[in-house]
This record gives C-alpha cells, structure tokens and sequence, in this order.
C-alpha cells in the first residue's frame, strides 16, 4: 500500500490543481470581453460552458472511478484539460476560446476521483481527513487561483494564464504517473458502464442549463424557453425512472434517497447557485471603473488578491469540521456553513462598495463552503457501500456544478437586462443579481433548519 505521507499530499495537488484551472473564469471576464468584442453578458459565457460540461461529464466520471482503471482515468482527463487550455491560450476567436473552456470543464471531475482513490488506498483511519481535505480543495483552490491569475494576466497577458495552467497541469500528471498506484484495482467490481443513464442525464441538464443561460435573450415566457424547459424535464423524469430500474445505474437514486444524502445533495445544488452568483458578481465589483456606481476600480494584478480569503477561510474551517466532527453530527454542521454563507451574501447585497467589505464576504464564502462542503462527502459514505462511493461523491459535485451553472447563467442573465450605455452592468442589476444569491442562500439555510428540528423532534417522540 501506497504510504499516505506521499498519496494524500499528489492527490490533494491534483484536485489544487484542477481547482486553479476551474478559477481561471471570473476574473478574466472583463478582459476576454474586451480583447474578442463580446459584451459582458455574453462574456459569462466563459463560466457557464465550463461549468455545463463539468456538469455532463462529473457523474459519468464518477461512475467510471468506482471501476478498476481509477490511475488511467484520471491521466486521460488531466491531459484532455490540459489540451483545453492550450487551446483557449491560443484562440484568437470567441467560439474556438469556448471550445478550449469546455474541455476544461472536465476539472470538476477530477475531485471525486481523487476522493475514491483516497478511499481506496489509504489506511482505514486515514481515509475520513483525507475525504474532507479533497472535498473542500476546490473552494480553496479558487482562492489561490485567482491572484495566480490576476498576476499573470496583468504582468503578461489572459493567454500566459492558460499557458501556466496548462504547465500545471504536466506537472500533475507527472505526480500522478509517479505515485498513484497502478491499476486495474482487482478489489473494484467489473460492471457494464451505464451508457443510456450517461445520455439521458447529459442531454436533460444541457438542455435545463440552456434555458438558464439564453431564457433572458429568447424571453421566460416565449415558445422556445418553455419548450425547451419542457423538453429538459421530460429528459431528467426519464433519466430517473430508467436509472430506478437498472441493476448499475450511473447513478444509484435509491441509495440517495437516505436522509443524510439527500441533506448533502440538497444543500450542494442551492449553495452552488448562490455562490457562483456572488462570487462572479464581486469579481466584476473588483474590475469595474468607479464610474458604474459600484465598481472598486481595482487593476487586474490585485483583483485576483480579493478572493485570497476565499481559500483562507475554506483551509481554516476544514481544520474545526475535523475537531468539531468528533463531538458533533456531520448533518449538524451543514447549519453554521449555511448560516455563514448566507450572513456573506446577505453582506455583499445590502454592502459591496468598499473593499474591505468584498473581502469579509469572501473570507465568509469561503469558511461557509469550506464547512459544509468538508461534511457533504462523510454524509454521503455513511449512507453508501464503497463500491458506490465514487458515483455518490460524483452526483453531489454535478449538483453542486449544476448550481453553479445556474447561478453564472441567471447572474449574467440578469446582468444583461440592466446594461447601462458603457456596457457594464448597472448598480441595479448588481443589486438585484447578489439579492437572489442572499435569498438563495437564507432558502437553503431556512430548510436546512426545518429539517434539523423536524429530526430532533422525531427522535424526541420516539421511545428510547
């Protein structure tokens, strides 16, 4: 075995480095806006078709990390994010930058296989830390790739960023290559792969993404949105009966039908909506002239500094959920992340015009997600057998990449309608883009809440 002074230390590189890549979107909304003539609104773009095909391919990810050939499918994937970002590092069009930011869509796959290596080869009391590292790496490598990024976009250029996240991305499939273990894993079962389940959910959350993207374009109430919204639940309803039914499903719905599962995926989707409506809309704060009424005016190389609390506070709250988990339920501390995300957001609603302001919500964001996304995936495996572990992980993170793409199309939606004559959204549309990120969040923190004391009271009731 593997020891875990060299295992745990490669994968959480790996799931770091996939977390930079994935930050490499915010930031540089404003400057591909400019350098390809699209507006801003179309610029979002950018975020959105990342986070679509990391919501298409993470459960099929997950699903193929549960079999034997765990090593050889995180190489292929590292290389193919590295290819888009080559790719998106030399476009010099807006269609082939998107192509090369789809590719790199596969960097939300990359944490649940991590996740199922680590359950795989680490020691038994290893395995609970590790979990927890990986799952809140992601939150924490966005807060250290955005001042990596603002340095290398304004020191050289947005295109030198791609070229280092692409450098990166070498190194790690070289760390991978040296230290993860060789397969096929003999222990993994050999099951057919569930192709018609991997289409169908596909299909069904790109057609529900699309509506959330293009509905404010093509009109919420015209023929084309509310067909094709139609269209993207007839596709899901179907998805879920067929994956009901078959004996290795993508994705096992029964086992994720348990309380403790069904709290963490909940939770996934709406805090997912709400923060990547806040945190693109306060990178966009960061950027804007002070002329718009909002923006803080701050150049490229120190904006990327402004989600720097963002990984602070996620390191930070990974380190108490690992005290606080051995003396209280892992459901129980999905309420103070809740309840921490929602203050942060409520924050950069009602105050977002000084920088110190941007910087405690995103030291909030970050100690709030870092708390319940550390307990999301100890929820999960209490509720599933091993061997469904790297699916179940995977369908949390499409959740909550569905919920960020939800919440990149709805804020750039939103920000389309209220554009004022400068092309910069207007002090209107930030208000009324972070005011659904707040009411998002105090939604999921409200149930969060009823089902916490629905719980305790049924166990109050129930004789000892």
């Amino acid at each position: 075995m593997i020891a875990p002074r060299r295992l745990t230390p490669a994968l959480v590189y790996t799931a770091l480095t996939s977390a930079i890549v994935s930050s490499l979107g915010m930031l540089l909304v404003p400057a591909i806006s400019r350098d390809m003539n699209v507006d801003v609104s179309a610029a979002q773009w950018m975020l959105t078709v990342n986070l679509l095909v990391g919501a298409v391919t993470t459960p099929v990810m997950g699903r193929l990390s549960d079999g034997p050939h765990k090593k050889r499918l995180l190489l292929w994937s590292l290389t193919i994010i590295s290819i888009g970002s080559v790719v998106a590092a030399v476009a010099t069009d807006f269609a082939v930058f998107l192509i090369g930011r789809a590719l790199q869509g596969l960097s939300y796959g990359i944490v649940p296989v991590t996740i199922a290596l680590a359950r795989r080869y680490l020691p038994a009391d290893e395995v609970r830390n590790g979990i927890s590292t990986l799952s809140v790496t992601v939150t924490a490598g966005l807060g250290l790739g955005y001042p990596l990024t603002g340095i290398f976009a304004d020191v050289f250029s947005y295109r030198f960023a791609f070229w280092a996240a692409a450098l990166f991305l070498l190194t790690t499939v070289l760390v991978v290559w040296k230290v993860v273990p060789d397969g096929p894993d003999e222990r993994a079962p050999r099951t057919s792969f569930d192709l018609r389940g991997a289409l169908l959910l596909g299909g069904g959350l790109a057609a529900l993404l699309l509506v959330a993207g293009e509905g404010s374009r093509w009109g919420w109430g015209s023929p084309w949105t509310i067909g094709l919204l139609v269209v993207s639940l007839a596709i899901l309803t179907a998805w879920a009966l067929v994956e009901l039914r078959t004996e290795h499903a993508l994705v096992d719905l029964g086992v994720l039908r348990a309380g403790d599962a069904l709290v963490a995926n909940g939770t996934a989707i709406g805090l997912g909506a709400a923060m990547y409506a806040c945190l693109s809309i306060a990178s966009l704060i960061a950027q804007a002239p002070a002329t718009t009424g909002y923006g803080i005016a701050m150049p490229l190389f120190w904006a990327g500094f402004v989600m720097l609390p963002l990984s602070v506070g996620s390191f930070a709250a990974n380190r108490v959920v690992r005290v606080a988990s051995a003396r209280t339920p892992m459901r129980a501390l999905l309420i103070p992340g809740a309840a921490l995300v929602t203050a942060s957001s409520l924050l950069l609603w009602l105050a977002h015009d000084e920088l110190w302001e941007i910087l405690l919500g995103m030291f909030g964001f970050g100690a709030g997600i870092g708390t319940t996304y550390a307990a999301m995936p100890a929820l999960i495996a209490r509720s599933v057998a091993d061997r469904e572990l790297g699916s179940a992980v995977s369908f949390n993170q499409v959740l909550r990449t569905v919920g960020g793409s939800f919440g990149s199309a709805m804020s750039g939606a939103i920000l389309a309608a209220h554009l004022a004559p400068d092309g910069y959204p207007s002090s209107t549309g930030i208000g009324i883009a972070l005011a659904v990120g707040a009411v998002g969040c105090t939604a999921v923190l409200t149930v969060l809440l009823a089902a916490h004391l629905m719980t305790r009271r049924e166990r109050e009731r129930s004789p000892h």
